[in-house]
Protein backbone atom coordinates (compact mmCIF):
# COMPACT_ATOMS: atom_id res chain seq x y z
CA UNK A 1 0.00 0.00 0.00
CA UNK A 2 1.11 3.27 -1.08
CA UNK A 3 1.16 5.41 2.30
CA UNK A 4 2.52 8.84 0.73
CA UNK A 5 0.28 11.50 0.79
CA UNK A 6 -2.30 9.31 2.87
CA UNK A 7 -3.28 9.70 6.20
CA UNK A 8 -2.40 6.81 6.46
CA UNK A 9 1.28 7.14 6.14
CA UNK A 10 1.04 9.14 9.64
CA UNK A 11 -0.55 6.33 11.40
CA UNK A 12 2.72 3.91 10.01
CA UNK A 13 4.98 6.43 10.95
CA UNK A 14 3.36 6.46 14.66
CA UNK A 15 3.74 2.99 15.15
CA UNK A 16 6.79 2.58 13.87
CA UNK A 17 7.95 5.41 16.34
CA UNK A 18 6.21 3.55 19.01
CA UNK A 19 7.82 0.23 18.80
CA UNK A 20 11.57 2.11 18.56
CA UNK A 21 10.76 3.60 21.42
CA UNK A 22 10.18 0.42 23.47
CA UNK A 23 13.09 -1.15 22.23
CA UNK A 24 15.15 2.03 23.64
CA UNK A 25 13.15 1.93 27.10
CA UNK A 26 14.15 -1.90 27.40
CA UNK A 27 17.81 -0.78 26.60
CA UNK A 28 17.55 2.06 29.03
CA UNK A 29 16.60 0.14 32.24
CA UNK A 30 17.92 -3.47 33.06
CA UNK A 31 19.06 -4.99 36.41
CA UNK A 32 20.95 -8.39 36.68
CA UNK A 33 20.73 -9.97 40.49
CA UNK A 34 22.98 -12.85 41.35
CA UNK A 35 21.69 -16.13 42.18
CA UNK A 36 23.11 -17.34 46.05
CA UNK A 37 23.62 -20.75 47.56
CA UNK A 38 24.41 -20.72 51.13
CA UNK A 39 25.50 -24.32 51.15
CA UNK A 40 26.05 -25.90 54.73
CA UNK A 41 25.08 -23.63 57.23
CA UNK A 42 25.51 -24.75 61.24
CA UNK A 43 22.02 -24.80 62.59
CA UNK A 44 21.53 -22.70 65.38
CA UNK A 45 23.71 -20.01 63.69
CA UNK A 46 23.20 -17.63 61.09
CA UNK A 47 25.89 -16.91 57.53
CA UNK A 48 25.56 -13.84 55.83
CA UNK A 49 26.66 -13.66 51.92
CA UNK A 50 26.78 -10.70 49.59
CA UNK A 51 24.37 -10.80 46.36
CA UNK A 52 25.77 -8.55 43.83
CA UNK A 53 23.79 -6.48 41.92
CA UNK A 54 24.34 -4.77 38.70
CA UNK A 55 23.00 -1.82 36.76
CA UNK A 56 23.00 -3.26 32.74
CA UNK A 57 20.89 -0.09 31.28
CA UNK A 58 21.86 2.90 30.26
CA UNK A 59 20.08 5.55 33.10
CA UNK A 60 20.44 5.39 36.57
CA UNK A 61 18.41 3.10 38.29
CA UNK A 62 17.00 3.73 42.07
CA UNK A 63 16.75 0.60 44.23
CA UNK A 64 13.47 0.76 46.52
CA UNK A 65 12.85 -2.60 48.00
CA UNK A 66 14.42 -6.35 48.36
CA UNK A 67 11.74 -8.86 49.33
CA UNK A 68 12.85 -12.40 50.61
CA UNK A 69 10.97 -15.55 50.31
CA UNK A 70 12.19 -18.84 52.15
CA UNK A 71 12.27 -20.05 55.63
CA UNK A 72 15.23 -18.80 57.24
CA UNK A 73 16.48 -16.29 54.56
CA UNK A 74 16.45 -12.43 55.25
CA UNK A 75 17.94 -9.53 53.72
CA UNK A 76 20.55 -7.67 55.79
CA UNK A 77 21.94 -4.18 53.94
CA UNK A 78 22.64 -2.05 52.96
CA UNK A 79 19.87 0.98 54.02
CA UNK A 80 17.44 1.74 50.93
CA UNK A 81 17.35 3.70 48.38
CA UNK A 82 20.44 2.95 46.24
CA UNK A 83 20.88 4.50 43.51
CA UNK A 84 23.41 2.87 40.79
CA UNK A 85 25.09 4.39 37.59
CA UNK A 86 24.98 2.66 34.27
CA UNK A 87 27.30 -0.74 34.82
CA UNK A 88 27.77 -0.18 37.85
CA UNK A 89 27.36 -2.67 40.67
CA UNK A 90 26.47 -3.30 44.36
CA UNK A 91 26.50 -5.97 47.35
CA UNK A 92 23.10 -6.46 48.73
CA UNK A 93 23.50 -8.64 51.82
CA UNK A 94 21.22 -11.59 52.51
CA UNK A 95 21.28 -14.04 55.76
CA UNK A 96 20.26 -17.91 56.21
CA UNK A 97 19.98 -19.11 59.31
CA UNK A 98 18.57 -22.71 59.07
CA UNK A 99 16.14 -24.27 61.59
CA UNK A 100 15.85 -27.63 60.35
CA UNK A 101 18.99 -30.18 58.76
CA UNK A 102 16.94 -30.12 55.47
CA UNK A 103 17.66 -28.04 52.13
CA UNK A 104 15.64 -25.09 51.79
CA UNK A 105 15.08 -22.80 48.89
CA UNK A 106 14.12 -19.24 48.48
CA UNK A 107 13.82 -16.15 46.32
CA UNK A 108 14.59 -12.47 46.10
CA UNK A 109 12.84 -9.96 44.07
CA UNK A 110 14.57 -6.25 43.71
CA UNK A 111 12.14 -3.63 42.74
CA UNK A 112 14.04 -0.44 41.24
CA UNK A 113 12.68 2.57 39.42
CA UNK A 114 14.28 4.66 36.34
CA UNK A 115 13.82 8.35 34.95
CA UNK A 116 14.16 9.20 31.65
CA UNK A 117 12.23 10.90 28.35
CA UNK A 118 9.59 13.06 27.64
CA UNK A 119 9.67 15.02 31.05
CA UNK A 120 11.87 12.91 33.12
CA UNK A 121 9.24 9.91 33.20
CA UNK A 122 9.22 7.20 35.97
CA UNK A 123 9.75 3.87 35.09
CA UNK A 124 9.54 0.90 37.49
CA UNK A 125 10.94 -2.68 36.92
CA UNK A 126 11.81 -6.15 39.13
CA UNK A 127 14.45 -8.44 39.12
CA UNK A 128 14.34 -11.66 41.09
CA UNK A 129 17.04 -14.61 41.56
CA UNK A 130 16.87 -17.93 43.44
CA UNK A 131 18.64 -18.50 47.31
CA UNK A 132 19.55 -21.96 48.80
CA UNK A 133 21.31 -23.48 51.34
CA UNK A 134 21.22 -26.55 53.61
CA UNK A 135 20.87 -26.77 57.67
CA UNK A 136 23.40 -28.95 59.30
CA UNK A 137 23.87 -30.46 62.71
CA UNK A 138 26.72 -31.01 64.68
CA UNK A 139 27.33 -34.90 65.47
CA UNK A 140 29.46 -36.05 68.56
CA UNK A 141 29.83 -39.72 68.93
CA UNK A 142 29.54 -40.64 73.06
CA UNK A 143 31.27 -43.58 74.50
CA UNK A 144 31.67 -44.53 78.26
CA UNK A 145 35.60 -43.58 78.96
CA UNK A 146 36.46 -47.30 80.63
CA UNK A 147 35.17 -50.45 80.64
CA UNK A 148 35.72 -52.98 83.01
CA UNK A 149 35.57 -56.80 82.09
CA UNK A 150 36.25 -58.32 85.55
CA UNK A 151 38.71 -61.22 86.22
CA UNK A 152 38.05 -64.39 84.35
CA UNK A 153 40.16 -67.98 84.12
CA UNK A 154 43.27 -67.73 81.53
CA UNK A 155 41.49 -69.88 78.41
CA UNK A 156 37.67 -68.68 78.56
CA UNK A 157 36.37 -65.71 77.91
CA UNK A 158 33.85 -62.73 78.68
CA UNK A 159 32.07 -60.19 76.40
CA UNK A 160 30.63 -56.88 77.47
CA UNK A 161 28.55 -54.89 75.43
CA UNK A 162 29.97 -51.43 74.30
CA UNK A 163 27.01 -48.48 73.83
CA UNK A 164 28.20 -45.64 71.48
CA UNK A 165 25.21 -43.23 70.81
CA UNK A 166 25.21 -39.73 68.42
CA UNK A 167 24.36 -36.91 70.65
CA UNK A 168 24.30 -34.51 67.84
CA UNK A 169 21.90 -33.43 65.69
CA UNK A 170 23.32 -34.66 62.15
CA UNK A 171 24.01 -38.44 61.24
CA UNK A 172 27.58 -39.35 61.36
CA UNK A 173 29.77 -41.92 60.24
CA UNK A 174 31.95 -44.01 62.08
CA UNK A 175 35.35 -45.30 60.06
CA UNK A 176 36.78 -47.58 62.23
CA UNK A 177 37.37 -49.15 65.76
CA UNK A 178 41.11 -50.39 66.89
CA UNK A 179 42.43 -51.67 70.00
CA UNK A 180 45.93 -51.03 71.41
CA UNK A 181 46.83 -53.70 73.43
CA UNK A 182 46.61 -57.46 73.99
CA UNK A 183 43.80 -59.62 75.25
CA UNK A 184 40.45 -57.64 73.64
CA UNK A 185 38.93 -58.25 70.67
CA UNK A 186 35.63 -56.18 69.22
CA UNK A 187 33.08 -57.49 67.28
CA UNK A 188 29.53 -56.16 66.28
CA UNK A 189 29.90 -53.53 63.28
CA UNK A 190 31.00 -53.39 59.77
CA UNK A 191 32.83 -49.96 58.79
CA UNK A 192 31.96 -47.63 57.88
CA UNK A 193 29.00 -47.33 59.75
CA UNK A 194 26.07 -44.97 59.55
CA UNK A 195 24.59 -43.41 62.72
CA UNK A 196 21.60 -40.79 62.35
CA UNK A 197 21.00 -38.47 64.97
CA UNK A 198 20.09 -39.06 68.58
CA UNK A 199 20.30 -43.38 67.36
CA UNK A 200 22.29 -45.29 69.08
CA UNK A 201 24.43 -48.72 68.17
CA UNK A 202 26.71 -51.77 70.64
CA UNK A 203 29.81 -52.67 69.90
CA UNK A 204 30.85 -56.11 71.59
CA UNK A 205 34.12 -56.16 72.95
CA UNK A 206 35.18 -59.73 74.19
CA UNK A 207 38.29 -60.13 77.03
CA UNK A 208 40.22 -63.27 76.12
CA UNK A 209 43.34 -63.46 78.46
CA UNK A 210 45.81 -66.26 77.29
CA UNK A 211 48.56 -65.90 80.53
CA UNK A 212 47.45 -64.69 84.24
CA UNK A 213 47.59 -61.16 85.36
CA UNK A 214 45.88 -57.61 84.33
CA UNK A 215 45.34 -56.63 80.98
CA UNK A 216 44.90 -52.80 79.94
CA UNK A 217 43.90 -51.74 76.22
CA UNK A 218 42.46 -48.95 74.46
CA UNK A 219 39.28 -49.09 72.07
CA UNK A 220 39.23 -45.96 69.74
CA UNK A 221 36.35 -45.23 67.69
CA UNK A 222 37.25 -42.88 64.46
CA UNK A 223 34.10 -41.05 62.79
CA UNK A 224 33.75 -37.62 60.85
CA UNK A 225 32.00 -36.77 64.33
CA UNK A 226 32.64 -32.91 65.22
CA UNK A 227 34.93 -35.36 68.04
CA UNK A 228 36.84 -37.03 65.43
CA UNK A 229 38.27 -39.62 68.13
CA UNK A 230 36.83 -40.93 70.80
CA UNK A 231 39.13 -43.34 73.36
CA UNK A 232 37.69 -46.28 75.24
CA UNK A 233 39.99 -47.66 78.15
CA UNK A 234 40.01 -51.33 78.56
CA UNK A 235 41.09 -53.70 81.67
CA UNK A 236 40.41 -56.97 82.25
CA UNK A 237 42.20 -59.61 84.80
CA UNK A 238 43.17 -63.17 84.29
CA UNK A 239 43.94 -66.00 86.88
CA UNK A 240 44.75 -69.67 86.56
CA UNK A 241 42.70 -70.68 89.37
CA UNK A 242 38.90 -71.82 88.92
CA UNK A 243 36.14 -70.26 91.03
CA UNK A 244 32.96 -71.45 92.82
CA UNK A 245 29.46 -70.53 92.82
CA UNK A 246 27.60 -69.10 95.24
CA UNK A 247 24.19 -68.19 95.51
CA UNK A 248 22.02 -65.74 97.40
CA UNK A 249 19.62 -66.35 99.92
CA UNK A 250 20.67 -69.69 100.71
CA UNK A 251 16.72 -70.74 101.30
CA UNK A 252 13.27 -68.91 99.95
CA UNK A 253 9.91 -68.92 102.17
CA UNK A 254 6.93 -68.29 100.45
CA UNK A 255 4.44 -68.59 103.20
CA UNK A 256 0.51 -69.61 102.44
CA UNK A 257 0.15 -68.73 98.30
CA UNK A 258 -3.19 -69.26 96.86
CA UNK A 259 -3.72 -72.25 94.96
CA UNK A 260 -4.35 -70.89 91.13
CA UNK A 261 -2.14 -67.85 91.91
CA UNK A 262 1.58 -67.65 91.36
CA UNK A 263 4.19 -65.59 93.93
CA UNK A 264 7.93 -64.91 92.46
CA UNK A 265 11.18 -64.18 94.90
CA UNK A 266 14.57 -63.01 93.69
CA UNK A 267 17.74 -64.53 94.24
CA UNK A 268 21.10 -64.30 92.44
CA UNK A 269 24.23 -66.33 92.12
CA UNK A 270 27.78 -64.97 92.38
CA UNK A 271 31.71 -66.53 91.34
CA UNK A 272 33.95 -66.25 94.43
CA UNK A 273 37.35 -66.51 93.97
CA UNK A 274 37.84 -67.12 89.84
CA UNK A 275 35.23 -67.42 86.44
CA UNK A 276 32.73 -69.58 86.62
CA UNK A 277 30.43 -71.28 83.96
CA UNK A 278 26.93 -71.54 84.99
CA UNK A 279 25.72 -74.24 82.67
CA UNK A 280 22.30 -75.41 83.91
CA UNK A 281 19.61 -75.39 86.65
CA UNK A 282 17.38 -77.89 88.41
CA UNK A 283 14.43 -77.71 90.60
CA UNK A 284 13.11 -81.55 91.84
CA UNK A 285 9.16 -79.88 92.74
CA UNK A 286 7.02 -78.36 89.45
CA UNK A 287 5.62 -76.18 91.88
CA UNK A 288 8.64 -74.25 91.89
CA UNK A 289 10.29 -73.06 88.55
CA UNK A 290 13.84 -70.99 87.75
CA UNK A 291 13.78 -68.04 86.01
CA UNK A 292 15.21 -64.83 84.61
CA UNK A 293 18.90 -66.59 83.39
CA UNK A 294 20.11 -67.18 79.90
CA UNK A 295 22.86 -70.36 80.00
CA UNK A 296 25.43 -71.04 79.81
CA UNK A 297 26.58 -67.92 80.85
CA UNK A 298 30.50 -67.36 82.49
CA UNK A 299 30.52 -65.20 85.03
CA UNK A 300 33.83 -63.01 85.77
CA UNK A 301 35.35 -63.68 89.74
CA UNK A 302 33.19 -61.52 91.66
CA UNK A 303 29.96 -60.63 89.23
CA UNK A 304 26.80 -61.64 90.26
CA UNK A 305 23.88 -62.72 87.93
CA UNK A 306 20.12 -62.51 89.09
CA UNK A 307 17.20 -65.37 89.06
CA UNK A 308 14.17 -65.48 89.97
CA UNK A 309 11.88 -68.81 91.45
CA UNK A 310 8.40 -68.87 91.15
CA UNK A 311 5.54 -71.01 93.06
CA UNK A 312 2.23 -71.88 91.88
CA UNK A 313 0.83 -74.71 94.33
CA UNK A 314 -1.76 -76.59 93.37
CA UNK A 315 -2.92 -78.43 96.43
CA UNK A 316 -3.72 -77.20 99.74
CA UNK A 317 -0.43 -78.79 101.41
CA UNK A 318 2.98 -77.71 102.45
CA UNK A 319 5.76 -78.23 99.84
CA UNK A 320 9.11 -77.83 99.24
CA UNK A 321 11.93 -78.14 96.78
CA UNK A 322 16.11 -78.25 96.41
CA UNK A 323 16.71 -75.19 93.83
CA UNK A 324 20.07 -76.03 92.09
CA UNK A 325 22.88 -74.44 89.78
CA UNK A 326 25.28 -76.24 87.69
CA UNK A 327 29.28 -74.93 86.67
CA UNK A 328 31.07 -76.20 83.87
CA UNK A 329 33.54 -77.58 86.38
CA UNK A 330 31.07 -80.32 87.62
CA UNK A 331 30.49 -78.01 90.86
CA UNK A 332 27.29 -76.88 91.98
CA UNK A 333 25.19 -74.91 94.73
CA UNK A 334 22.13 -75.20 95.84
CA UNK A 335 19.14 -73.63 98.29
CA UNK A 336 15.88 -74.80 99.36
CA UNK A 337 12.62 -73.45 98.54
CA UNK A 338 8.90 -73.68 100.37
CA UNK A 339 5.38 -72.71 100.53
CA UNK A 340 1.90 -73.91 101.12
CA UNK A 341 -1.00 -73.80 98.86
CA UNK A 342 -3.99 -72.14 100.13
CA UNK A 343 -7.76 -71.96 99.33
CA UNK A 344 -9.93 -69.11 99.16
CA UNK A 345 -12.16 -68.74 102.18
CA UNK A 346 -15.51 -69.02 100.79
CA UNK A 347 -19.37 -68.14 102.39
CA UNK A 348 -22.51 -70.06 102.07
CA UNK A 349 -25.26 -68.04 102.43
CA UNK A 350 -28.89 -69.77 103.59
CA UNK A 351 -32.29 -68.06 103.36
CA UNK A 352 -35.88 -69.53 104.18
CA UNK A 353 -39.74 -68.87 104.48
CA UNK A 354 -41.19 -68.61 107.90
CA UNK A 355 -43.00 -71.37 109.65
CA UNK A 356 -46.53 -71.02 109.71
CA UNK A 357 -47.21 -72.84 112.64
CA UNK A 358 -47.98 -70.77 115.60
CA UNK A 359 -45.50 -69.95 118.55
CA UNK A 360 -42.23 -70.09 116.52
CA UNK A 361 -39.59 -69.17 118.84
CA UNK A 362 -36.84 -69.70 116.15
CA UNK A 363 -34.78 -72.46 113.90
CA UNK A 364 -32.18 -74.70 113.90
CA UNK A 365 -29.61 -75.04 110.85
CA UNK A 366 -28.41 -78.77 109.56
CA UNK A 367 -25.74 -79.94 107.18
CA UNK A 368 -24.34 -83.07 105.70
CA UNK A 369 -21.84 -83.64 103.23
CA UNK A 370 -24.00 -86.38 101.85
CA UNK A 371 -28.13 -86.52 100.54
CA UNK A 372 -28.87 -89.05 103.03
CA UNK A 373 -26.97 -87.27 105.87
CA UNK A 374 -26.12 -87.27 108.41
CA UNK A 375 -26.89 -83.80 109.54
CA UNK A 376 -25.60 -82.02 112.16
CA UNK A 377 -26.25 -78.75 113.83
CA UNK A 378 -24.20 -76.06 112.69
CA UNK A 379 -25.91 -72.85 114.71
CA UNK A 380 -24.31 -72.22 118.45
CA UNK A 381 -27.54 -70.82 119.25
CA UNK A 382 -31.57 -70.77 118.05
CA UNK A 383 -31.65 -68.50 115.21
CA UNK A 384 -34.45 -66.11 115.66
CA UNK A 385 -33.94 -64.82 111.82
CA UNK A 386 -34.52 -66.23 108.66
CA UNK A 387 -31.30 -66.39 107.29
CA UNK A 388 -27.54 -67.85 108.09
CA UNK A 389 -24.12 -67.55 107.00
CA UNK A 390 -22.41 -70.82 106.78
CA UNK A 391 -18.11 -69.28 106.54
CA UNK A 392 -16.86 -73.28 107.79
CA UNK A 393 -16.88 -74.74 104.42
CA UNK A 394 -14.35 -75.89 102.32
CA UNK A 395 -13.00 -75.35 98.95
CA UNK A 396 -14.40 -77.87 96.29
CA UNK A 397 -16.73 -79.76 98.63
CA UNK A 398 -20.60 -80.35 98.36
CA UNK A 399 -22.85 -79.45 101.15
CA UNK A 400 -26.70 -80.48 102.08
CA UNK A 401 -28.62 -77.78 104.30
CA UNK A 402 -32.07 -78.17 106.06
CA UNK A 403 -33.56 -76.17 108.55
CA UNK A 404 -36.05 -76.84 111.44
CA UNK A 405 -38.34 -74.79 113.59
CA UNK A 406 -39.11 -75.00 116.94
CA UNK A 407 -41.77 -73.79 119.03
CA UNK A 408 -42.54 -72.18 122.80
CA UNK A 409 -42.85 -75.67 124.04
CA UNK A 410 -39.25 -76.60 122.87
CA UNK A 411 -40.81 -79.08 120.20
CA UNK A 412 -38.75 -78.99 117.28
CA UNK A 413 -40.32 -79.86 113.32
CA UNK A 414 -39.06 -82.33 111.05
CA UNK A 415 -36.45 -81.61 108.16
CA UNK A 416 -37.32 -79.02 105.44
CA UNK A 417 -36.63 -79.51 102.34
CA UNK A 418 -32.84 -80.06 101.61
CA UNK A 419 -30.77 -77.31 99.27
CA UNK A 420 -27.86 -78.80 97.88
CA UNK A 421 -24.35 -76.29 97.40
CA UNK A 422 -21.15 -76.72 95.40
CA UNK A 423 -18.23 -74.32 96.83
CA UNK A 424 -15.76 -73.41 94.11
CA UNK A 425 -11.90 -74.21 94.14
CA UNK A 426 -10.22 -73.12 95.38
Amino acid sequence: MNCLGSPLRLTCRIFLSFSLFSIAATAQMALSVQNVDFGNVQIGSSLIVPMTVTNNGKSNLTISQVIISGTGFAFVGPNLPITLAPRQGTALSVSFAPQTSTSVSGGVSVSYSGYWGGHNAAHFGSATAALSGTGAGSAYLSAPSSMNLGSIQVGSSQTQTLTVLNTGASSLSISAATISGSGFTISGLTFPYSLAAGASTNLYVTFLPTTSGTDNAALTLVSNASDPSVSVALTGSATSTSGTLGVTPGSMSFGNVTIGTTQTQNGSVTANGGSVTLTSTSSNNSAFTIGGLTLPVTLAAGQSVPFTVSFAPTTSSTVSANISFFTGNSGSVSETANGSGATTQHTVGLSWDGSTSPSITGYNVYRATSASGPYSRINSSLDASLSYSDSTVQSGQTYYYATTALDSAGAESSYSNEVQVVVPFP
